[in-house]
């Protein structure tokens, strides 16, 4: 049973779907699965998925369970399989009067995101919000005879709202790969024909390091679309592959509004000139904001200050009248008021707040520059430092963990590391390395799992009690910077190792691999 007709086949019978992230294991999979207002739960086959679900079968009470690619006899009670229903049910079309209670403002699906506020939250995309984004993917003029290349997972919203639900909408074809490879891209593109590609993060990057060959620019790809193309390699990557446009896009899933660059400026993300603002019913506005504490800067008069043009901002939009529109969390008042800046030009106005910082040029073209502290982008994927700092804070020897993302030169994003203040001042032991390698490989995804760690002497923290970051993040693993012990993750030896030059040098390298 082929996994990617499910979703489809659902919304024809007017079911809302929750999408969950493969990659989750134990904790952060319970997390995922009660926060989102499921029925049932449907299990795919492969990649380990029912041994995921297995062993925290115990915590989703009596949420039925449906797996597919095993028959009923081979599996336990508590679990049905999809596949006999399948087999058993009539092959007759679908009455339309099923759908005869769906609207616009109803939920077409729920992607589970970390954002800015923590924990991986349920975003809900109304119908309304899906039949708009599959328009996003008209900038590149799709139609029928285009085949859309896709290695990004579904649950991500760029790979199903523009991706999928794009070539729906105008009957185009689409290639779906299971994994990402970046041998693999531009073959995968000739075998199938493509004409249009998705990427995002480090995608491009990746790609561009693998070694050149006469066959890089033998292909039928007329565009990409995505975000996360950094404009160090844009040009390298372009002109390497001959990709003829390259439209790059900013947003959020929970956001009521995405940028688009149309006009192949490299590295923008989109423009915000006076001109296309006076046009656009959701205005966008960047704001100053105080790096260390992640804070929206205000004047005497308490209103937000818009930046000029050669500065930095935090992006924000107007939130549309009719909220529905913005796709908010579900059930999670407190992460919902976490993007809403309130009184921002005049009291009484309310504002979406995208948790980034942009930068705005001289010709108003935006460049995306980074995220705020709570979340931060790696190998293509969004990592919530509070969930990384839960998990360290198990072990018994751990008072508690500040995670943050720090840069890697010649690599795109940022990479997890934790500043860890042990109990009762004790000493960094090697069975504690050894429990902190386990504990991350046993309940965090591999792009969550930290890559550097530093044993903080001094507990920095506000008077309200939040941890600072801004401080760790600016000296990263500086060890000129860095007086306190620093630790990398050694996949080989399973343990976190000293950090010295030399070993710094070999991580730096495979870590750009």
């Amino acid at each position: 049973m082929n996994t990617n007709v499910v979703f489809p086949g659902l919304q024809k019978l007017g079911i809302g779907v929750a999408l969950v992230n493969y990659n989750l294991r134990t904790s952060a999979l319970v997390h995922t699965i009660i926060t989102n207002p499921l029925k049932a739960l449907i299990v795919g086959e492969g990649e380990g998925f029912f041994q995921a679900v297995d062993e925290i079968k115990h915590d989703l009470d009596d949420l039925a369970v449906y797996v597919q690619g095993l028959p009923q006899t081979q599996l336990l009670p508590g679990y049905k399989s999809w596949d006999d229903l399948m087999h058993t049910s009539h092959p007759v079309p679908v009455c339309k009067s099923v759908r005869d209670e769906m609207f616009l403002d109803l939920p077409c699906c729920y992607i589970n995101t970390s954002g800015t506020t923590g924990l991986s939250k349920p975003v809900i995309v109304s119908q309304r919000r899906a039949i708009s984004a599959y328009h996003f993917i008209q900038r590149l003029q799709l139609s029928e005879n285009d085949i859309v290349y896709t290695s990004i997972p579904l649950y991500h919203s760029a790979a199903l709202c523009i991706g999928l639900f794009g070539v729906i909408y105008k009957g185009a074809t689409i290639a779906l790969r299971r994994k990402f490879s970046a041998h693999h891209f531009w073959e995968d593109c000739r075998r199938h024909k493509v004409t249009v590609a998705q990427y995002i993060g480090e995608l491009c990057r990746y790609v561009l390091s693998v070694p050149e060959s006469p066959l890089d620019v033998v292909h039928n790809v007329r565009a990409m679309i995505g975000n996360g193309l950094r404009r160090d390699i844009w040009a390298q990557f372009q002109n390497r592959f001959n990709v003829p446009h390259i439209v790059e896009f900013f947003g959020a899933t929970e956001g009521p509004v995405v940028l688009f660059n149309v006009t192949n400026t490299v590295g923008a993300v989109g423009r915000l000139s006076p001109l296309l603002q006076w046009f656009q019913s959701i205005k966008c506005h960047l704001i100053k904001y105080d790096p260390e504490t992640e804070e929206a800067i205000r004047d005497k008069n308490g209103h937000c200050i818009e930046i000029k043009p050669g500065e930095n901002g935090l992006i924000i939009c107007s939130i549309p009248e009719d909220s529905s529109r913005i796709g908010f969390y579900k059930a999670d008042e407190n992460a919902n008021e976490k993007k809403i800046l309130r009184d921002v030009f005049q009291k009484g106005d309310d504002y979406f707040l995208f948790g980034d910082v942009l930068h705005l040029d001289r010709d108003y073209f935006l460049y995306f520059v980074d995220r705020l502290g709570d979340t931060f982008r790696w190998k293509g994927e969004n990592v919530a430092t509070y969930e990384v700092a839960n998990v360290l804070s198990k072990l018994d020897f751990i008072h508690d963990a500040n995670v943050y993302g720090v840069k890697i030169p010649g690599s795109e994003g940022r990479a997890g590391m934790a500043a860890i203040f042990l109990n009762d001042s004790i000493e960094v032991r090697p069975h504690m390395l050894d429990d902190i390698y386990t504990i991350c490989e046993d309940n965090l995804p591999q792009y969550a799992r930290p890559l550097f760690l530093r044993f903080s002497r001094e507990w920095d923290q506000t008077s309200t009690f939040k941890q600072r970051k801004y401080k760790f993040v600016q000296e990263g693993f500086n060890q000129a910077k860095v007086t306190d012990p620093l630790f990398y993750r050694n996949e080989k030896m399973k343990t976190y190792s000293q950090l010295n030059a030399s070993s710094l040098s070999t991580f730096l390298t495979k870590s750009r691999l």
